[in-house]
């Protein structure tokens, strides 16, 4: 075993062996643990939005309460309100806020607590009561979601997050009302979104409501916590890349006051996971690839990340309230080298590379008496992705710069006409504007181009109950006209679940959704080799609208703390572009249109038992690209087609301390090799059959432990260690060729993460 790991193996051992000594107070919980344990005792099933317990813990129950004495103790916490809906389920909503949605919680411990799954067929994470998961010693809700069955980067980076087969760039990532265009600190290795601000995350893989448009896959929301519980909470923490502080500061009975911000240290020390994540990054870029190491006499780097989030709270009244949110995300590369050319003549390169996202987002919401829901949301959010390159002795510079305005405004009125049924309609406008900036000097060329589109949307959507709860139906559909396109788009939605027993469940999804902002990779050196894409507008010419079509039909079966799932589903996008898949072949330089379909199945088994808690999720795919030119017209395999999908998991929680050991497998991704036999008078590598070969497979075992402990009556801290690939496992994630100055052809291989320890420490008070 290397040092690093058992040093790190120690560590938890130490953990293990101080908690163990102390003795098991009942200490305050949070409620939604409360909530579950309630459940399996008596076999009902609470339905609440996550929001509306936040924040509050309260003393485990006795076990031998009867269930009127459970829930006459439940009343009295002041913030909730309990409504008995049948015999088997009850309602917890908030006393002071707005008419709760319809829909309910049907797996409470998706994969581990503080997960769940509802009746619409979307996944939420609660990060508040959100326990462990292997590799992960911070509740990151973008490598969380990363667990779930269906849901995988190819490459191990947060900004490129496939579900069911699509491009990252087709997930619609909105923060707090903010569609995001940029999610990763460290060229996309860390979120960009404050564990420690952002409490929940909702997933749609199908099915999504229509309140939504333009993602063509999925549909991924994150919120801050939006309650004001008139306590003050702060809290500050490092690990080892950097370090960050929140606070929620009440100012009144109706107004607070959230913060966060976090900074890396990376530009002042070096740490073990800098240099792992480094190296991840820049190994085969531009920037380590372009001269000779041998060469280099000196190396000078500079990297940094932050992010800044505030959000005000204000209710105006008991039907009122008010949200307003601003973010700031910031990544920074400064890169220089002073090396020596081929006549031994001394020459310099500083390069820069910086990514920048301000988002800013006010919404008003109003509940009338009559049970009429009303609100407006308005957001703007701007990214910018910059790069100059000075050649000083050769007195060449390049320029590039990719940059995304997006402002939009949404209305929508939701009624309740009963305890079974809501209607919701509303409207949304949205403009985008695109621009694309290259300046280069010695030869000189500049290029600027802007394009927008702007976008009017009509939706609605109805959600009902059968008398009995057994059976739930949301039916909806958006109408988006796009001014530039000059097209009008329908796109239905639907959710549907049906209880057949106590025990098993059924569900079938259905989704039609479109784009008309994708990303585009138009060299492979783009921004030096580290950020290769570009946001573009669809056009009339050669970037058409994105179009997807999906369905899917599920099965569960949960019963004595086992989940046993299994879904199969059929998706479909048309009119994307070759330029936007990434290819590294003969078709690097080609435009073409076309599509891709995927055929799948997610299966999910979970166990938990006493403290702790498993699980398996498989997936099995096929993804297949067909376009007009390419290929001849046939089809062949996607680039990030993964044929077999497999992650275990084990994790032990006893009340403050946190343990995870888990394995991810999957089959290695396809490629184009060249031919054995090259025309010595074609310039150009030939190709067998494109992406007709694999890679090796994937293997990758992390582990990862918390601990918390009081430091005082009010403060309490928490430790904590993670391991990410803790085998060291060699990984090649992506196989590309190139042409040396002599003919040669040169195989390049991206590897995956090595060996990636991280060590973490909070207070909270």
């Amino acid at each position: 075993m290397n040092k690093p790991l058992h040093r790190l193996f120690l560590v938890f051992l130490i953990i293990s062996s101080f908690y163990l000594a102390h003795s098991q107070n009942k200490e305050p919980r949070p409620l939604v643990q409360i909530l579950e344990q309630i459940e399996a005792q008596y076999d009902i099933k609470f339905s609440y939005e996550p929001n509306t317990i936040e924040g509050i813990t309260m003393v485990p129950l006795s076990s031998s309460l009867s269930l009127r004495e459970v829930l006459d103790v439940l009343k009295t916490i002041s913030q909730i309100n309990l409504e008995v809906l049948s015999e088997r389920f009850i309602a917890v909503t908030p006393k002071l806020n707005s008419t709760q949605r319809l829909e309910e919680v049907v797996v409470t411990n998706y994969l581990t607590k503080g997960i769940s799954k509802t009746n619409n067929g979307a996944i939420q994470v609660n990060t508040k009561a959100f326990d462990n998961l292997p590799g992960l010693i911070e509740p990151d809700v973008l490598q969380i979601i990363q667990n779930l069955p269906g849901v995988i980067s190819v490459d191990e980076r947060i900004s490129n997050i496939n579900v069911r087969g699509g491009t990252n760039d087709q997930n619609l990532i909105i923060y707090e009302g903010i569609r995001m265009y940029q999610t990763g600190h460290f060229f996309g290795l860390i979120s960009a979104f404050n564990p420690y601000l952002s409490k929940g995350v909702r997933v749609s893989k199908n099915g999504t409501s229509a309140l939504y448009g333009d993602g063509a896959s999925s549909t991924i929301l994150i919120n801050d916590s939006d309650v004001i519980d008139n306590t003050f909470d702060a809290g500050f923490g490092s690990n080892l890349l950097s370090v960050d502080g929140f606070a929620k500061i009440p100012f009144s009975k109706k107004t607070e006051l959230q913060l966060a911000v976090r900074r890396s240290f990376t530009d002042i020390i070096a740490s073990t996971t800098y240099d792992a994540y480094f190296d991840r990054i820049f190994r085969d870029s531009e920037l380590n690839t372009s001269n000779d190491i041998n060469s280099v006499l000196a190396l000078d780097e500079r990297f940094l990340f932050y992010d800044i989030n505030a959000k005000l709270l204000y209710n105006i009244d008991k039907s009122s309230k008010l949200r307003i949110k601003l973010l700031n995300i910031y990544n920074n590369l400064d890169y220089n080298q002073i090396f020596t050319n081929s006549d031994n003549n001394f020459q310099e390169n500083r390069s820069a590379l910086n990514q920048f996202s301000y988002g800013a987002s006010a919404t008003y919401s109003k509940v009338f008496d009559n049970e009429l829901f009303a609100s407006a949301e308005l957001y703007y959010s701007n990214y910018d992705l910059y790069a100059k390159n000075d050649d000083i002795t050769n007195n060449q510079r390049l320029t590039q710069e990719n940059k995304v305005e997006d402002y939009s405004l949404r209305l929508d009125v939701s009624k309740k006409l009963d305890n079974n049924t809501e209607i919701r309609v509303g409207y949304q406008f949205n403009e985008v504007g695109v621009t694309n900036f290259e300046d280069v000097i010695n030869p000189d060329f500049t290029s600027l181009n802007k394009e927008i589109i702007r976008t009017h949307a009509i939706f609605g959507e109805t959600e009902r109950y059968s008398k009995s709860r057994n059976t739930y139906i949301r039916l909806g559909a958006r109408i988006s006209y796009f001014e530039k396109l000059q097209e009008l788009v329908l796109e239905p939605r639907f959710a549907f679940n049906q209880k057949l027993s106590n025990n098993i469940r059924i569900e079938v999804l259905g989704e039609l959704k479109s784009q008309s902002i994708s990303q585009i990779i138009d060299l492979q050196q783009d921004f030096f080799g580290i950020e290769k894409r570009r946001w573009q507008l669809s056009n009339l010419e050669d970037v058409p609208l994105v179009r997807s079509q999906q369905i899917s039909l599920g099965i569960s079966y949960n019963k004595n703390n086992l989940l046993v799932s299994l879904e199969g589903y059929y998706k479909n996008t048309d009119d994307i572009t070759a330029q936007s898949q990434g290819f590294q072949n003969q078709f690097q330089f080609v435009n073409d249109i076309g599509s891709y379909t995927v055929t799948g199945i997610d299966f999910l088994i979970n166990k938990r038992f006493n403290n702790f808690s498993t699980w398996l999720s498989y997936t099995l795919s096929n993804n297949d690209y067909k376009f007009d030119n390419l290929n001849q017209g046939g089809a062949f395999p996607n680039t990030i087609d993964l044929t077999h999908v497999a992650d275990a998991s084990l994790t032990y929680n006893l009340n403050n301390f946190k343990i995870g050991l888990g394995i991810n497998w999957h089959s290695g991704r396809s490629y184009s090799e060249p031919a054995e036999i090259q025309n010595p008078f074609n310039s150009n590598i030939e190709y067998k059959n494109p992406n007709g070969a694999r890679l090796p497979d994937y293997f990758r075992a992390d582990i990862s432990a918390t601990y918390k402990f009081n430091l005082s009556k009010n403060t309490n801290a928490e430790i904590g260690g993670s391991v990410w690939n803790m085998f060291n496992q060699i990984n090649i994630i992506n196989r590309y060729y190139t042409v040396d100055a002599d003919d040669n052809i040169i195989e390049i291989d991206n590897r995956s993460l090595k060996f990636t320890p991280n060590l973490s420490f909070r207070v909270n008070f």
